[in-house]
């Protein structure tokens, strides 16, 4: 006996697929190392909060929402001042969370959120969004910035740390340097059950190994050939790095987001890209992925005045 006819069954098909259309969620996510919000210079938040607006992300993983200490030196720097991460919140109309716990993995991080945050995990840093009834979690971390190994590679003073030659010294160093910190963050991300997606936000303050290539190498981009373990131990867990998920090749797109600030023909810092986007989700498609700065060369997303020493990185996913 048949039961269902043809003309019942492409109904229930299309029915079904439209479904499955009207449940798919599109997100923008952004990573902004604000360097205090503007206070660092004097400003107030303003240029901040449009610097956000005009790229309107729907999750922001934020660094530096304090200021500086006063004597601040490459092996010690602590925060100071206030937060600015509820003023920038209620200036969006956003939800937010002060990463407040002093430990390795951060230095004055904040997520702030269109949508509802949740409790965060045992080490602060990460906390679950609801995303219309679909559960995403977002880790958002500041990593140490000394010893900085491309620094180390090129004769660069920073510190005590002691000059490199090779590209597993530098990983080695990387490794000493940054390792504690990724440690914990995986004990948190360890933790996390049932997401659909995971995002990974941050100054990582390490280049990363899908940059630092025979490729560049040869354009004369980077000194040395160097599988950064930060970004690699990232990829290893099936994150994907997600401005190379949409321009693969460093040679045409270098991407850098250290800084907008400084001549990149100086020979006393190094340009590259030390802020990420890391995402991870069964069905996770990466439609989009842009830098976000100053009106510049560098920047794929061009903002004026731009308010902060790094670019933003951003990206749009569907799932």
């Amino acid at each position: 006996m048949r039961l269902f006819s043809l003309g019942m069954i492409l109904i229930a098909f299309f029915a079904t697929s439209a479904a499955n259309m009207v449940q798919a969620e599109t997100l923008r996510v952004m990573s902004f190392n604000i360097y205090g919000g503007g206070a660092n210079d004097g400003k107030d938040i303003n240029e901040t909060v449009a610097a956000i607006k005009a790229v309107n992300p729907d999750i922001i993983g934020i660094q530096e929402t304090r200021i500086q200490a006063e004597v601040c030196t490459a092996d010690v720097c602590p925060a100071s001042g206030t937060s600015v991460a509820a003023a920038i919140a209620a200036a969006l109309g956003y939800s937010y969370y002060d990463q407040t716990q002093e430990n390795v993995t951060l230095w004055a991080n904040a997520v702030i959120s269109r949508y509802p945050i949740g409790e965060p995990s045992a080490n602060d840093l990460g906390v679950p969004i609801d995303v219309n009834g679909k559960l995403v979690w977002i880790f958002n971390i500041h990593l140490d910035d000394s010893p900085y190994q491309p620094y180390q590679l090129l004769n660069i003073e920073y510190g005590e740390a002691p000059f490199l030659k090779t590209g597993p010294e530098a990983e080695a160093f990387a490794l000493a340097t940054r390792g504690p910190a990724m440690d914990l963050l995986f004990s948190d991300m360890d933790t996390v059950k049932d997401a659909t997606a995971i995002f990974v936000t941050g100054d990582f303050n390490e280049p990363g190994y899908l940059d630092w290539t025979a490729e560049t190498v040869a354009k004369g981009t980077h000194p040395n050939v160097v599988m950064w373990p930060t970004t690699k131990r990232l990829a290893d867990a099936g994150f994907i790095d997600t401005y190379r998920a949409v321009y693969a090749d460093p040679v045409a797109k270098p991407a850098f987001t250290w800084t907008p600030t400084y001549d990149e023909a100086a020979t006393d810092d190094h340009p590259d890209r030390i802020d990420f986007i890391f995402a991870r989700g069964a069905g996770l498609i990466i439609s989009d992925a842009a830098i976000v700065g100053e009106d510049g060369l560098r920047s794929d997303i061009k903002v004026s005045p731009w308010p902060s020493d790094h670019r933003a990185t951003l990206v749009e996913v569907s799932f």
